[in-house]
């Protein structure tokens, strides 16, 4: 039987970042495999190419060394090395029907996790082992959650094929285009996303998701020559003078009048020393914006401030994407079907057919897109939980509890359309 409690706990303990899942999603597929589900993993799980900010071969490495070394599958998590770490469950029914998937999101935080008293999973002995990494956006439930569905639906007795996805790199907005592009969605007449937490409280479920904004994550670098600042500094180029005037250049970008946006520089590095010209630096910059079409003309903006941020000061320049999301638009007729099945599990006692609960991003949204534009539905839901500190915070926690009535939800929501 599916312990979900201690599948949650023992996610919560080893906590691995984006396109790193490797330990994760090894256990992911031992638990499809012994319920009877096909699994697609590796690299027939998503498009190589396609992922968005994959870290280094280095850092790759050392996660697949580090999983191994806490238990991980061998035979299975050498189909995942590079960061191949998406996992999708497939199950047939009893009879043919519509294919109905579910979307779990897998990857941790770069958060080091709270050792105070009053942390739960500190005070309990399911904190962090991996120091520096913790699962601070409810990710582990959401796998745990996954994996208990999985469990139910084992018996077949529904029509239709049900498909579970296990995503990485939710964090960034990595990783589900990659999943998207490898076809994996194409086959799907209903899919259901779905959060823990979000500020709405236990007891609590929205059918659909309002406030997610399209962005666009982008890694700039620049490329001067160095040179002594005092003996010949007209012989250097200054990268990281061209990366400030960017800086600076990028956050003077207007607001708009037809919809909300954001631009935000969060990461500007360069130079080694107070006497050396910086042959090189680096900007990390997001745009964002509640319409797709905007938040393409401040992409496009900031592209050109780079490009002649870079030429004024004679450095080269690169740009990559590495990561984006789009606006949700969720199927009325799905939320409304999540809410009536919710009406019959106990312990839901508050319910919202669609809300505004972000004004964040999320990469479900290119999975949902896929769905529709097939002429299939997609919603996004929210499930509450009270937490007791905010997402993406050392003290980040919810409340168990949540757990099975989740999986129930999903099971009564799954039954409903592949009946």
């Amino acid at each position: 039987m599916v312990d979900i409690i201690a599948i949650r706990r023992d996610l919560h303990r080893h906590p691995e970042v984006g396109f790193t899942e490797f330990r994760t999603a090894s256990r992911v597929v031992e638990i499809l495999k012994s319920l009877g589900y096909d699994v697609i993993y590796g690299k027939d799980a998503l498009d190589g190419a396609s992922r968005r900010g994959v870290p280094s071969e280095q850092k790759l490495e050392e996660a697949y060394q580090r999983a191994l070394a806490h238990g991980a599958n061998l035979q299975i998590v050498e189909q995942m090395r590079g960061g191949y770490t998406a996992v999708i469950g497939v199950l047939k029914g009893k009879e043919a029907g519509p294919t109905v998937a579910f979307r779990f999101d897998m990857d941790a935080l770069p958060v080091p996790e709270s050792t105070d008293d009053d942390h739960l999973p500190h005070a309990q002995g399911f904190r962090s082992t991996f120091e520096g990494n913790m699962h601070a956006c409810a990710h582990d439930g959401h796998t745990a959650i996954g994996l208990g569905l999985a469990e139910k639906l084992a018996d077949r007795n529904f029509a239709g094929t049900i498909k579970l996805i296990f995503q990485p790199a939710e964090e960034g907005v990595r990783g589900a285009y990659a999943i998207v592009q490898k076809g994996l969605l194409d086959d799907v007449d209903t899919l259901y996303g779905f959060h823990l937490g979000t500020n709405v409280p236990l007891g609590e479920v929205h059918g659909g998701s309002t406030g997610f904004l399209a962005t666009t994550k982008m890694e700039a670098h620049f490329y001067g020559v160095s040179s002594h600042a005092g003996a010949t500094p007209e012989k250097g180029r200054n990268a990281l003078l061209g990366a400030a005037t960017a800086l600076l250049n990028i956050h003077a970008i207007p607001r708009f009048s037809t919809a909300d946006t954001r631009v935000n520089v969060g990461v500007l590095e360069g130079g080694t020393a107070a006497n050396i010209i910086a042959e090189s630096a680096k900007l990390i910059v997001e745009t964002r914006s509640e319409s797709e079409e905007i938040n393409q003309d401040l992409e496009q903006r900031v592209r050109t401030i780079i490009a002649h941020s870079a030429a004024m000061h004679e450095l080269e320049h690169s740009i990559e994407v590495i990561g984006s999301a789009i606006p949700i638009t969720n199927d009325s007729e799905l939320a409304h079907l999540a809410i009536g099945e919710a009406k019959q599990v106990e312990g839901f006692t508050s319910f919202k057919e669609t809300a505004a609960n972000s004004i964040g991003s999320e990469d479900c949204s290119f999975m949902i897109k896929r769905v529709q534009q097939r002429g299939g539905k997609a919603t996004y839901m929210i499930i509450g939980t009270d937490i007791p500190a905010p997402h993406h915070h050392p003290k980040f926690d919810i409340q168990e509890e949540v757990l099975p009535r989740a999986v129930e939800l999903l099971d009564r929501i799954a039954r409903r359309i592949a009946k």
